[in-house]
Parts: structure tokens; C-alpha cells; sequence
């Protein structure tokens, strides 16, 4: 088992350079979960434990990619035993935009609504206060709006 510290490759690119060496068993790439990028460094198996170390050799200190690779050989024992778990899986990013609107859109409740309207208040309140205090006369407008929810889809008695 090699790990080597590697720079923003596709599997493809690693798997086709490292097959020069010998058959390789499986590798993996270590990605950031939120936005799917690199971390810089990954795993590869080699069918044979001799490729391994030959690899280790050669390319510690390789430039590859615009990183200097770092290759180490990791004994069995010390292996992680879900290091190979998801490797066939492909990495699909998250909707982070799909997600915030549909947390934002919600159906909330009166409970929630009263909170909501209550930390608005509060920070108005606060803004009126540091205007106060830096000597400035401003009427702030008042917020209107009401502590009960308004329903975001109106509902049509049918006939």
C-alpha cells in the first residue's frame, strides 16, 4: 500500500501514471465533502507489495500535477479497515443554493414566526440604540409587520 500527497488529479490521470509501475488494485483520491475538491493526498494498492516499494522509491520527491509528491509505504496493520469504503463511488456535489432555499421557504410555525419576528425587533432595536449614541436625531421607521404567520400558499375551499 502507497500513500502519496498529490495535487487536484482525476482517478483517470493517477491510474494511467501509476499503471506504468504495475497493476494497481484499487485508488483513492481524499475529497472535501462540502465542495468535492482535492485534500492533496490519496491512497493506491498495487497487486504487488515489490511495486509498492519500488514506487516508493522512485517517485518521493516526483513533481507531479505541480506537487511534490511525498510516498510512503503503509504496512497492512496500520491500515485503516474503512480506507477503500466508497471508492466506487462518484462524488455527486451538493445543491448548497437548492438547499438554503428550501430551508428558507419552509412552512414555519407560529411558535417559530414569533422568533423570528422577535430577533428582527431586538436587532432594530440595537441599530436605534448606536444611532442614539453616536449623537445622530433619526426617526427610524417602524418594522410593521405582525407576530402571526401568514400562510404562503392560500388554500381554495372546493366546491
Amino acid at each position: 500500500m502507497v500513500e502519496d500527497k498529490i495535487g487536484g488529479a482525476r482517478v483517470n490521470h493517477m491510474c494511467e501514471f501509476f499503471k506504468q509501475f504495475g497493476s494497481i488494485k484499487r485508488l483513492r483520491i481524499a475529497r472535501n465533502k462540502k465542495a468535492g475538491k482535492s485534500k492533496h493526498f490519496g491512497f493506491i494498492e498495487f497487486e504487488s507489495p515489490e511495486v509498492a516499494k519500488i514506487v516508493a522509491e522512485c517517485m518521493h520527491n516526483y513533481l507531479l500535477f505541480e506537487h511534490s509528491l511525498q510516498v510512503h509505504i503503509i504496512p497492512t496493520e496500520k491500515v485503516h479497515p474503512k480506507l477503500w469504503y466508497g471508492v466506487t463511488h462518484r462524488y455527486k456535489p451538493l445543491n448548497w443554493t437548492q438547499i438554503e432555499r428550501n430551508h428558507h421557504n419552509k412552512e414555519r410555525t407560529l411558535e417559530e414566526h414569533r422568533k423570528l419576528v422577535e430577533r428582527i425587533m431586538k436587532r432594530d432595536k440595537k441599530r436605534q440604540l448606536k444611532i442614539e449614541a453616536a449623537g445622530i436625531d433619526y426617526e427610524c421607521p417602524e418594522i410593521v409587520g405582525s407576530v402571526q404567520a401568514v400562510p404562503k400558499k392560500i388554500k381554495f375551499a372546493e366546491d
